[in-house]
């Protein structure tokens, strides 16, 4: 793998001290031998980083965002144990990720805005671009992190330029690309409860103008909880299967380049486990006795995805303009299937097995049709000097069929009882163009907008009713058809060379969001039960600070923002009714501040800190949900029972998030190096739903990580031992409201060995 340009240390030894104590792909990217000038040299500085926040390539100390870059080595440290896209969650200041599908479905929050809808058809506002391609399904953000060159999260509105549904922020990914220098790498590692991973890349030329890469995954993992109810149909679970891949064919002529990409994903393994009464009422501890290994079910439990798509990214570089080309395609196909009371039977009685479940709840949502076309034409000024410009014009067209089961866990053989589908096309079509000038030699000026049109036509229809929900009927139709301008404008003040001040100001919208989980519906409420959310606009202040210090040795990013949103989208899941509407806050308000620090505390020492301080509040006096059946609920209620959530937080929205990572090494002679590595996030409390209680409070987490190996041959050979939630600290992560008091947990403990080559 190419080496990340993030970092360059001085001598070469100490170079692979601080590359190789990084265990996965760009770790293993160094392709020179030393010289005598490396060895003659002796400060240890950081290198520049480059971003593509703004669509071009650029150092991140000039872009006025709040934006973290991650290279392919902390990835890889951090992606140790065979984590998927959740080990980023509070890796990153602001960034929180969870799940209540595990693996198939992340949720992704910045700045506390985020979704916690768990239907298949539910809009997030932080949107994830992978190579250049919107990913605007949620089964498709979960895509396996391997043989990527970084990811980039870019913190507040990015509407301009990454379109609607980005009023949070974007995740953005992008893979090593193919060269013409030859260069690959393979890493596996073993671990406890059956850990396996395995994952590899080779590329190199074809022909003087074609060159590709060929890269790949595949992680396994046993199942390492026990069902003990003996008439369970799932007798083991939290195991999995997951394999991936990608080719990429790139043609490099003299004026036009043309990179072609072909990816897949396969996992096979269980659905997210649901416990039944593991809170201890009155707290949010666990009840006393809890065993994580250990499970009481009696329905099924598993988990299928399939997804693969392509893109085409051209380019043509003309005299005074850039023209460029993206297409993109996805699929997905799924069917994910769990027992959501968490336990067996249907009793009053608090001993009865896995405690009171007031009635059995087994559900499963399918995706048998899905497929998403993305289309962006983009022109873009070639050193126009003082003055640089962007424009273009964006298409993206989403076909979406779902189906909603639900099952009888009382019966023998689990039978179907309750089958309900939804059908959305949604297009939308954008212009957008932006522009970047020099005022003074010190001062530049950004600016842009984008104008979008977004419609959606939804049906839905219940083919067969459920216990609970809407009976019989359909189709209930729904369409929207809007249109927005968002926009945004900053400017950067050089104070020296090495600080930048900066202040932005940006609009960003989400296109309207409709929910037809008519099984969970309630039968009096219009149109079958079909909710719609309207649009949702944000107003994003910002102003910040980019230096390098100590003769770079030290890398600073601080920012302090406000953010104001009007409408927003929010979900109110369970309850007492067991229904899932959408619905909008009058107002909601968000502010905060951001640390990213870097620093070579000693030549053959690097630290890395980050830190982030959000304070959300909803303003809404009128605003209401229902509420759990078990729990104690903290907010005022009004006459019918439901919850005021007027100045409460939003949910998966921690106050602090802060993160550590050190590196330290040892070199050897020879080559070779001996190195530790330790990482950790801490994650304050957050509740789980809309309305406050004392229960469904989840507490802070603190994860550490360890890595301690060995790497030889200047770098090209590397074993480690690693292990991941070091400290094996248990947290509820999150829960289900409507019947009991049911969570769900974080990962294990993970520990094992490693082995990497690259060649």
């Amino acid at each position: 793998m190419p080496r990340s340009p993030r970092l360059r240390v001085r001598p070469h030894r100490l170079a692979l001290s601080l590359a190789l104590a990084l265990p996965l792909p760009a770790a293993l990217a160094q392709q020179a031998e030393p010289t005598a000038e490396d060895h003659a040299l002796t400060a240890a500085i950081l290198d520049t980083v480059k971003v593509t926040a703004q669509r071009r390539v650029e150092n991140i100390h000039d872009v006025p965002v709040s934006i973290t870059a991650l290279n392919a080595e902390k990835l890889g440290v951090l992606g140790s144990g065979g984590g998927d896209i959740r080990f980023l969650s509070a890796r990153v200041p602001s960034l929180n990720i969870e799940s209540s599908f595990g693996r198939a479905f992340p949720r992704f929050y910045i700045r506390g805005l985020g979704n916690t809808d768990f239907d298949l058809n539910a809009s997030q506002p932080v949107s994830l671009v992978y190579d250049d391609v919107v990913q605007e399904s949620p089964l498709l953000k979960g895509f396996p992190v391997f043989d990527l060159q970084s990811v980039e999260v870019l913190r507040g509105p990015q509407g301009t330029l990454f379109g609607r549904n980005t009023p949070a922020g974007v995740v953005k990914f992008d893979s090593v690309r193919p060269s013409q220098d030859p260069s690959g790498y393979l890493q596996a590692s073993l671990g406890n409860s059956g850990l396996f991973n395995v994952e590899g890349a080779y590329g190199g030329p074809l022909t003087q103008r074609w060159s590709a890469r060929v890269s790949g995954l595949y992680q396994h993992k046993d199942d390492w909880v026990d069902n003990t109810d003996a008439a369970g149909p799932t007798r083991h679970l939290e195991g999995y299967d997951e394999s991936a891949g990608r080719v990429q064919l790139l043609y490099e002529g003299d004026a036009f380049e043309g990179l072609f990409n072909l990816h897949k994903r396969h996992l096979n393994g269980s659905a997210r486990v649901f416990r039944a009464n593991i809170i201890t009422p009155g707290t949010n501890d666990f009840v006393p006795g809890f065993d994580k290994d250990k499970v009481s079910q009696d329905g099924l439990n598993f988990s299928r995805l399939d997804t693969w798509g392509g893109s085409a990214r051209l380019s043509w570089r003309l005299d005074s303009v850039n023209l460029y080309s993206i297409t993109g395609y996805e699929t997905a196909d799924s069917i994910n299937h769990g027992d959501i009371d968490g336990g067996y039977g249907a009793s009053f009685l608090p001993d009865s097995g896995p405690g009171v479940i007031p009635f059995a709840s087994e559900s499963a949502d399918g995706l048998p049709h899905h497929r998403q076309w993305s289309q962006e034409f983009r022109v873009e000024s070639n050193d126009w000097g003082a003055f640089d410009w962007q424009a273009g014009l964006f298409y993206f067209d989403e076909d979406v069929r779902i189906d909603s089961f639900n099952y009888d866990s009382l019966s023998p053989g689990n039978p179907q009882a309750g089958h309900a589908v939804q059908a959305q096309r949604n297009k939308t079509w954008a212009a957008f163009a932006s522009a970047n000038a020099e005022v003074t030699d010190a001062f530049k000026l950004r600016g842009g907008v984008r104008y979008t049109q977004d419609k959606k036509d939804f049906t839905a229809s219940v083919l067969e009713s459920a216990p609970f929900g809407a009976p019989v009927g359909g189709p209930y139709p729904v369409h929207t058809d809007v249109d927005d301008v968002s926009w945004d404008l900053s400017g950067v003040y050089t104070l020296n060379p090495d600080v930048n001040l900066y202040a932005r100001v940006a609009k960003g919208f989400r296109a309207p969001s409709i929910q037809g989980r008519l099984l969970f519906a309630d039968p009096s409420a219009p149109n079958g039960g079909v909710s719609t959310a309207d649009s949702e606009k944000v107003i994003s202040y910002e102003i910040g600070i980019k230096a390098d210090l100590w003769d770079k040795r030290a890398r600073l990013g601080f920012d302090v923002f406000r953010y104001d949103v009007d409408g927003q989208q929010l979900v109110a899941v369970g309850g007492a009714a067991n229904t899932a509407i959408l619905l909008n806050a009058d107002k909601t308000i968000g502010q905060g501040a951001e640390l990213d620090l870097e620093a070579y505390v000693a030549d053959n020492l690097l630290v890395t800190l980050g830190s982030s301080f959000n304070d959300t509040r909803i303003d809404d006096p009128n605003l209401a949900v229902a509420v759990c059946v078990a729990c104690t609920v903290t907010d005022p209620l009004d006459a019918s029972g439901r919850a005021l959530i007027d100045g409460n937080p939003l949910p998966q929205a921690p106050r602090w998030i802060h993160n550590l990572t050190a590196r330290w090494g040892l070199p050897l002679g020879d080559g070779s190096e001996f190195y530790v590595y330790t990482d950790w996030a801490y994650r304050s409390e957050v509740n789980f739903f809309l309305y406050q209680s004392t229960e469904f409070r989840g507490k802070s987490t603190l994860e550490g990580g360890l890595r301690i190996g060995y790497a030889w041959d200047y770098g090209d050979y590397e074993v480690a031992l690693f292990g991941r939630n070091i400290t094996d600290q248990t947290r509820i992560v999150g829960a289900i409201d409507f019947n009991n008091l049911t969570g769900f947990i974080n990962e294990p403990r993970t520990y094992g060995l490693a082995f990497s080559a690259r060649f």
